[in-house]
């Protein structure tokens, strides 16, 4: 049975409810950033410990982001965007009451499988919603507040940190949540069911196991979680559990990801590219607020104040990114700036005890610029080259790595800055430590360079490209 369809009164309130989700979705992502310290003491840990809260959110999402077209085909959108919103609030609330470290990050995993609904299913509901020739634009401002949530995320948590507390971070989701649920029941089309492909439930099995395993192995090797030979032990199932994804689609007469969307080339390149690229700058905005906090003495306001030149950078570099790419191409572009962007990280590995004021704002109003052309660079040349289903999966596949690669990098420098501390010690050579990983991390983005250089020579963007879910 096909959903009634939305009234035109209501449809600016069905943007508003998706784009509210979006945002929360994003801003929880980043929000914690700058709070990790206060968590830290509060639950008797080392704040170098705490990246298990932010992997635990993202690699939720990624683990769920594939299976949400088929729940919203099968319960219906408004089902489903409503119980997405219920599990986000229930996350909030058990991560404000958390006891310890391990419970909060269960507390975030439910958060994020709650989160990992919201914008696919809200996406399909303004699909549903609005014509054809009107769905680019409805997009297009629903993906506004999706994108100013993780910017503005370590600002706003560390002015609740200071002059509240870390749980309030979880608690002013209860409201908003509770709004959400109320608008969705009335602006919601979609309560009833749909016809749905049969589900590649083994695949998905596959998939998720893989990718869940691998993180947690990654993971382990921070401190947290799994370690020493059960990580090991770990990586290598995760890793088989995904040979066997890519065997089974081969074989399977409706996969989770068609093996043929792989024989676009640039699709394989920026896939591969966000995964590596987003390997080494994802990882900043759990760096950064800790460095300030940990070792320059900065407090979470301070930390999170910082953070605005990377916001103001990001957003003065966005409208340039389509008119730079059509002058030089996307090959051109990515590999000058991949380098470009891995400088910028490594550089911070010259940050002294009292770096001067000046040179860290502009050196954060940079990367926040380089990282924003980059990300808006890989997002549209990923799918450039894909048209009508395709491009729905693209696009399905695109979101998955993003947040599978968020959850890897911070997972993955927590490792290295575990392993650095133990070198140099906790204490009064923590910055050293943080020093060491932030030239690691640069020198891992710059390996996505060789990826890039597989593009063709020259390409410029299409007139007209399917509309990426960023996440910047």
């Amino acid at each position: 049975m096909m959903p009634a369809p939305v009234a035109s009164a209501s449809r600016p309130a069905l943007l508003w409810l998706v784009a509210l989700g979006f945002f929360m979705q994003t801003l929880d992502a980043t929000i914690v950033n700058t709070a990790l310290p206060a968590m830290a003491r509060d639950l008797n840990e080392s704040p170098l410990q705490m990246h298990s809260v932010i992997v635990a959110y993202s690699l939720a999402m990624a683990v769920l982001i594939p299976a949400s077209g088929w729940l919203a085909d099968r319960f219906g959108t408004r089902r489903v965007f409503m119980s997405a919103i219920a599990l986000f609030v229930a996350g909030s609330v058990l991560c404000a009451l958390a006891p310890t470290l391990a419970m909060l990050s269960l507390a975030r995993v439910v958060q994020g499988l709650g989160g990992a609904l919201l914008l696919p299913v809200g996406r399909l509901a303004v699909l549903r919603a609005f014509p054809r020739e009107e769905f680019i634009s409805a997009m297009s401002l629903v993906a506004i507040p999706g994108l100013v949530g993780p910017l503005i995320g370590p600002t706003l948590g560390g002015w609740i940190v200071e002059y509240a507390s870390w749980h309030w971070i979880f608690w002013v989701n209860v409201p908003v949540g509770l709004v959400g649920l109320v608008a969705a029941r009335r602006f919601m089309a979609g309560g009833e069911a749909q016809s749905s492909r049969e589900f590649d439930a083994v695949g998905y099995g596959l998939l998720a196991f893989g990718m869940a395993a691998v993180s947690l192995a990654v993971e382990g090797m921070a401190g947290g979680g799994v370690r020493g030979a059960s990580a090991l032990v770990m990586m290598v199932f995760g890793l088989a559990s995904l040979a066997a994804y890519w065997l089974h689609a081969l074989r399977s007469p409706n996969p989770l990801f068609v093996p043929g969307l792989f024989e676009v080339r640039t699709l394989r390149v920026g896939l591969l590219g966000n995964l590596f690229s987003r390997l080494g700058s994802s990882c900043m905005p759990f760096m950064i607020p800790l460095v300030l906090q940990v070792s320059l003495g900065y407090t979470p306001m301070q930390a999170g104040m910082m953070m605005l030149p990377t916001v103001l950078g990001s957003m003065a570099a966005k409208p340039l990114v389509t008119h730079i790419v059509r002058r030089w191409g996307y090959r051109e572009v990515l590999v000058t700036n991949t380098c470009a962007l891995a400088l910028l990280i490594a550089s911070f590995s010259l940050l002294s005890p009292s770096p001067p004021f000046a040179l860290l704002l502009v050196q954060l109003a940079l990367f926040g610029a380089v990282n924003s052309m980059q990300f808006s660079a890989m997002n549209t040349v990923t799918l450039k080259d894909l048209e009508g289903q395709d491009a729905s999966s693209g696009n399905s596949l695109l979101s998955m790595v993003q947040m599978l690669a968020l959850g890897m990098g911070v997972a993955a420098a927590g490792a290295v800055l575990a392993s650095f501390e133990g070198y140099f010690g906790q204490a009064q050579h923590a910055l050293n430590a943080f020093r060491a990983t932030f030239a690691c991390m640069g020198l891992l983005t710059l390996a996505a360079t060789a990826l890039f250089l597989q593009l063709p020579a020259h390409e410029p963007p299409r007139a007209h490209p399917p509309v990426p879910e960023e996440q910047v």
